[in-house]
């Protein structure tokens, strides 16, 4: 029998929810916006061989919450979330399983899976190179030059998934640095680009099957914060740290299919 993706997501969400609780907060908008994307890919997509970059690394509470909901940490482990000691930091570090390299300073990791991607096509691998970029994160001069780089190359083993859930920690990304028309331009630079409810698991899985002749972008149209009601599409989710009584509700919110 499969692995139920739908459940792993649920579960996903009540556990970052719970990182959200401690005295250190976690970033819980973009966390939640990429629940479906992670789960997706660690339980249906990723092969051995294959390697996943966070390049969203402020996400790592997702990260955190699929490894552990795919057996690849013990679940205990996630109450050490942010503590001293602990190997789960609020940005990804490597150490980690499936954590190729550290993320956080945004911009860079599209970069990463370019140089995987094309080392990897060297090496005849039939293995493939995802990497997950918010949305915000665009506005970094570094990731268009892998972009403009992988077009020229056309690695035919390389996916960057945009969370487009359009929020960032200020406002949206229209208001600050508009990103429109994001498809255009990925297909300016000779990127495939596919578009995808980011929070519908069988339009992901279909979509990161279908294989290509050159790299893949696909964009993936999510709502921060999604599943907790009085936090979705809210730029206060950026960064939260939930009171037990907004963890409580939170938890009851999601339990109940998102209803307040």
């Amino acid at each position: 029998m499969g692995t139920d993706v739908r459940a792993v997501a649920q579960q996903m969400r009540e556990d970052i929810v719970t990182m959200a609780g401690g005295p250190q907060g976690a970033h819980v908008g973009g966390s939640m916006s990429c629940v479906e994307i992670l789960a997706v890919l660690h339980c249906e997509i990723l092969t051995e061989g294959d390697t996943f970059v966070l390049s969203k690394g402020h996400a790592a509470p997702a990260l955190y919450a699929v490894l552990a909901a795919t057996g690849r940490i013990e679940r205990e482990e996630l109450a050490t979330y942010a503590q001293p000691g602990s190997r789960l930091f609020g940005h990804p570090c490597q150490g980690l399983p499936g954590v190729p390299f550290p993320t956080g300073s945004l911009g860079h990791g599209l970069s990463l899976s370019v140089g995987m991607a094309l080392a990897g096509e060297l090496g005849e691998t039939p293995d493939r190179h995802y990497t997950l970029l918010g949305d915000g994160e665009l506005q970094e001069g570094s990731v268009w030059e892998a972009v403009m780089y992988a077009g020229h190359r056309r690695p035919r083993n390389l996916v960057a998934i945009v969370d487009r859930n359009a929020l960032q920690l200020t406002g949206t990304t229209e208001d600050l640095v508009s990103l429109e028309p994001l498809a255009e331009r990925f297909g300016a630079f000779g990127w495939t680009v596919r578009a995808v409810d980011g929070h519908d698991p069988d339009a992901l899985a279909e979509v990161l099957r279908k294989p290509d002749d050159r790299p893949v972008a696909v964009i993936a149209t999510t709502v921060k914060g999604r599943g907790i009601p009085f936090m979705e599409g809210r730029v206060s989710s950026h960064y939260a740290t939930l009171k037990p009584a907004l963890v409580k509700r939170a938890h009851t919110a999601l339990r109940s299919g998102g209803q307040r």
